[in-house]
């Protein structure tokens, strides 16, 4: 008896000991079941969210080691809405909590400020509204506190100011109002600090010179005012100093590019400084970014210097990428060695500079807007249109007179010698016959296409076009992965649409257009007319795909480009349609140019394809244009064909360029033409251009953004706002390409050479600051 009595007391010990963990336990476990049934969650990412699953295992969920209680909680971008539950306050031991990127809204909850081991709160892009809790406060280990791109209102709390060992802090994109805290010159840890695009008012407090490890302070698009503390350009480390578009004044100190010898940013633009850039800027060999336009910032330079606010000592900046000295009082001759610098951009618009613009580096491919309001510069590259520079010196005279005249005789030989060859050349040339091209590309059998594609297998099936099925496969002779379209010949059009695209593709060789590497013109074992064409296989699928992914399928990871992608794609589909229109033999028009009809292959390289309605462009003997169909009426695709077509105009170059903008659009919004919201007066184009230039962030596909938010988590060394300033400037540009590519009136529209080095020219300037 006794025996079992020692066995009872030992199992209601045992029973003691664990029950306590356990308990502790259950609370993670309410917390969380509590957590989920405020969320909304419409692609069910916390189905693991069970009594079936051990907590451990629920998604977003990791636990401590040592006593399995919950120490993150990652839901980042998992499509939730609803509100945040109180009960995120009973999870005690929780170190990092991200719901960032989801539409959450509600308060945040003030019982965040019990989660003191809480070390990361990341709370960005969502829909939270109300006051900053001053309950956050009592989070006295929080390292970082991002809480950007949401409906905040009210004042910064000077309770957070407790919060010392913060380093990262940003309350931007929010309604805040009133004065920065002076408590928060107590951050002695701050590395960065982000409050742009608020509505905050005062100074800059004099405390913030004690952020003796800050780095970054961007404070953009407020209404800050009064000048900035002397002791604030004390701060060594600082790098980047972004105050623009404020109500600041005063003058920079004499000292500072002694002070602040790190400094690789400095935008003060838009806010009422005066005097001129301190001579000691020019020691500041790593500054990259000068932006001081907009002010009221003249005088002249230091006496052993050139006359004129830009001195010598700027060719020294060999690292300077932007430079902004637009809307002051400058004037001198605008630098030559500006040409020897880094610069990606140049603005000196709005002062009173003088004399010829130089013609090389930055100067090649910059834009009128970049001098307007210069009335006494001339010269420059011939694209600038300036009035040319008079020069009194007869040696320069003659020299240019003798050039012209060699010009215009060489001119005259080339003249005489392209007209003999096209009079007596041009009569041998013939137009291969569609016959003839179409045996050259005949070599597969019914058989062999019947073996790669697997007896035509749906599990072989990868898309249904407009005369035809799409198959995967495998070729025998080298194994390499193929494309097959096999023709629909009862649908009206085909056999046509299998002749032009054998046409179109048999003698053009581009690396942005899908490769044709055989075809198939048989009989099938029934003794029915078969037809199939052979492409190289695109192993990303179309860019349809990318920009309007089924999120029906929720085990299918959602595929997203970001914006340098999409650009590059832009310029690969530009290019190849430049080649079609220019660099051919016989010019081609596609005139079915759309997002299905754009393929990636493995490096994500765009690649045209779909050429069943192409056109050939012939030069008759009466020198016009006459176009040789493949079919008597004329089919593309409604929202990107262009709408003279629909008013019976002959296809045109300008039809396919008309595509392109629409193509452009749609990547660049992630809206497609025939979307519900385009009806009635209201399109693609009109949408996109009564909302630039302010409204571009408000129609840009919200992904680019979050891309560009991802890459600040990521700690880029790019500073942020220089991303977002340069993102939005590359935004704004390719929206107007895409806007004049696709004007009603053909005439108006750029051709495809045009648009091809627009968009290198903005590639150019945003590589290495977008991404």
């Amino acid at each position: 008896m006794a025996y079992y009595l020692d066995k009872i007391f030992l199992l209601l010990f045992l029973f003691t000991l664990s029950t306590p963990s356990k308990s502790a336990n259950m609370t993670d476990i309410e917390a969380l079941f509590a957590i989920k049934n405020e969320i909304i969650d419409p692609f069910e990412s916390l189905s693991s969210w069970n009594e079936s699953v051990p907590l451990c295992q629920w998604r977003g969920v990791v636990c401590g080691t040592r006593n399995q209680r919950v120490i993150e909680l990652n839901l980042l971008d998992h499509k939730l809405a609803g509100v945040l539950s109180p009960f995120v306050g009973n999870l005690s031991f929780l170190i990092r909590l991200d719901v960032g990127n989801n539409t959450i809204s509600g308060n945040i909850p003030p019982e965040l400020g019990r989660l003191t081991r809480l070390r990361h709160l990341y709370l960005q892009n969502n829909s939270f509204y109300g006051e900053i809790p001053v309950n956050l406060s009592f989070c006295s280990n929080l390292v970082e506190l991002w809480a950007y791109k949401n409906n905040l209102v009210g004042v910064l709390p000077r309770e957070l100011g407790l919060l010392t060992k913060l380093k990262y802090f940003d309350f931007s994109y929010n309604k805040l109002i009133g004065e920065i805290p002076k408590s928060y010159g107590n951050f002695s840890s701050l590395l960065e600090m982000y409050l742009l695009d608020n509505d905050l008012e005062g100074k800059i407090p004099d405390e913030f010179g004690k952020l003796k490890s800050l780095e970054i302070f961007d404070a953009d698009f407020n209404r800050l005012s009064g000048r900035i503390p002397s002791s604030f350009y004390n701060l060594t480390s600082l790098k980047v100093i972004d105050v623009s578009f404020n109500q600041l004044e005063g003058t920079l100190p004499r000292d500072l590019g002694i002070n602040l010898p790190n400094l690789e940013c400095l935008s003060i633009s838009e806010n009422q400084f005066t005097g001129s850039l301190p001579y000691s800027l020019f020691n500041l060999t790593g500054l990259a970014y000068l932006y001081v336009g907009k002010n009221d910032l003249g005088g002249r330079v230091p006496r052993n210097l050139f006359r004129g606010i830009i001195p010598s000592t700027f060719s020294s900046l060999k690292s300077l990428q932007v430079l902004d000295l637009s809307q002051n009082k400058l004037s001198g001759m605008v630098p030559k060695y500006l040409e020897g610098l880094a610069l990606h951009f140049l603005n000196l618009s709005f002062n009173d500079f003088e004399g010829g613009l130089p013609q090389r580096g930055i100067f090649e491919n910059a834009s009128v807007d970049s001098f307007v309001g210069n009335s006494r510069i001339c010269g420059g590259v011939p694209g600038l249109k300036l009035p040319n520079c008079n020069f009194s010196h007869s040696k320069k005279m003659n020299f240019k007179l003798v050039t012209l005249v060699i010009l215009g005789i060489l001119g005259l030989v080339v003249m005489v010698c392209a007209f003999f060859f096209y009079r007596f050349g041009r009569s041998k040339r013939t137009i291969p016959s569609l016959d003839s091209n179409l045996n050259q590309l005949i070599a597969m059998s019914y058989q062999s296409i019947l073996k790669v594609t697997n007896g035509f297998s749906t599990s072989n099936l990868i898309g249904v076009g407009s005369y035809g099925y799409v198959y995967k496969g495998i070729l025998e002779t080298d194994g390499k992965h193929v494309a097959i379209k096999v023709l629909n010949l009862l649908q009206y059009g085909a056999i046509k649409s299998f002749i032009a695209e054998c046409e179109a593709l048999r003698n053009v060789r581009h690396r942005n257009l899908v490769k044709l590497l055989t075809a198939c013109s048989c009989v099938d074992y029934r003794g029915n007319e078969f037809k199939a064409l052979v492409y190289e296989f695109m192993a990303n699928g179309s860019l349809e795909d990318w920009l309007h992914p089924d999120n029906s399928r929720p085990n299918v990871q959602p595929r997203r480009l970001g914006f340098l992608q999409r650009m590059i794609i832009a310029i690969d589909v530009a290019s190849a349609i430049h080649y079609l229109h220019n660099d051919c033999q016989i010019s081609i028009v596609h005139c079915d140019l759309k997002p299905s009809n754009i393929l990636l292959d493995n490096e994500l390289v765009a690649h045209v394809g779909d050429f069943g309605l192409a056109r050939f462009l012939h030069l008759t003997d009466e020198a016009t244009c006459r176009i040789q169909t493949s079919s008597s009426t004329f089919k593309g695709s409604i929202g990107y064909i262009a709408p003279e077509y629909g008013m019976g105009s002959e296809a045109s170059m300008q039809g396919d360029v008309y595509s392109f903008g629409i193509v452009l659009l749609e990547m660049l919004t992630g809206k497609r033409p025939t979307d519900d919201m385009f009806g009635g007066d209201l399109s693609l184009h009109d949408f996109v251009r009564n909302a630039m230039p302010d409204g571009a962030l408000e129609i840009v596909d919200p992904l680019l953004i979050l891309e560009e938010e991802e890459i600040s988590r990521e700690r880029s060394q790019i500073p942020r706002f220089i991303r977002r300033q340069k993102m939005v400037e590359g935004i704004i540009s390719l929206f107007g390409v895409g806007i004049v590519c696709s004007m009603y009136d053909s005439s108006k529209r750029k051709n495809m050479k045009e648009v091809v080095r627009e968009l290198c020219s903005i590639r150019d300037s945003l590589v290495g600051c977008t991404i």
